[in-house]
């Protein structure tokens, strides 16, 4: 029988009582960028990333070619750089300065969580299957708030179920973020310092730095595109006694109006 750690047991009791639903993070200028640093940007091998590649305020790009850049264009620290950097910023300070979240620690494989709001303390990891359930719902949200390292092992995989899309998923990560060999990682990491893919890894969203440098090994990255689920709220109806003013207001008006018709009539 397999055992779990007390970290294990909370886990699995507080994704029972649901996680908090979430509006997705807004990435602005930093949406486009599959790939964003702050120090370099590194490959090794054939590598295709999808979108936008850049880094601000570093300015070294190697390995394009081999590596090739589709559907985007490469900017090394200048001005979509720069703007990108700065919604980077404010997408992870969002992100990690959410509350109400279930408490999550050691090792993710093996579960299935739904939409919400997770937070770890220390470092996170993924060994073998992690599936993300979006419960019927394809604008639901999943945001991981990771104090320190996240590291997805060789062959990992998280999979989507039940509408779960990859734009919509979010890693908010302390330090720094390795994914594995030939690993299947789903969503945007937002990490404070480097990002390092594995060979073959192959990432379906996007690895975004602050302050560190991407390295890239064989990787295909493809940027999942905006987020959904946000729709902004209906008008505020005026309340009956704002409409009620407005009304008497028209009516003094067309009072007065008719009034003013009369005398012009009477002096003719």
């Amino acid at each position: 029988m397999k055992k779990f750690s007390p970290a294990f047991r909370c886990l699995t009791f507080g994704a029972s009582l649901q996680a908090t639903p979430q509006l997705p993070l807004t990435l602005g200028a930093a949406g486009t960028f599959s790939v964003l640093a702050g120090s370099t940007v590194t490959n090794t091998g054939a590598s295709t990333v999808n979108g936008d590649l850049g880094l601000s305020p570093g300015s070294a790009v190697t390995g394009f070619p081999p590596g090739v850049v589709v559907g985007g264009t490469i900017h090394a620290d200048d001005s979509p750089a720069v703007l990108a950097q700065g919604a980077l910023t404010a997408a992870y300070n969002d992100a990690a300065t959410r509350t109400t979240s279930v408490i999550i620690a050691g090792d993710l494989g093996g579960l299935t969580l739904t939409p919400g709001l997770y937070q770890s303390t220390s470092t996170l990891s993924i060994t073998g299957v992690l599936r993300l359930d979006g419960q019927g719902n394809t604008n639901s949200v999943f945001i991981f708030q990771i104090a320190s390292a996240l590291t997805s092992f060789s062959g990992s995989q998280i999979i989507l179920q039940g509408g779960a899309q990859e734009a919509n998923i979010f890693w908010q990560v302390g330090t720094s973020a390795t994914l594995g060999t030939t690993s299947i990682f789903n969503g945007s990491i937002l990490a404070q310092a480097f990002i390092s893919l594995g060979t073959g890894a192959a990432p379906n969203g996007r690895a975004l730095s602050e302050t560190g440098a991407v390295t890239l090994q064989s990787n295909t990255i493809i940027n999942p595109g905006p987020p959904s689920g946000f729709v902004p709220p209906p008008p505020t109806p005026a309340p009956p006694s704002l409409i009620l003013v407005l009304i008497g207001l028209s009516g003094m008006t067309l009072y007065y109006s008719r009034g003013k018709v009369l005398r012009l009539i009477q002096r003719s």
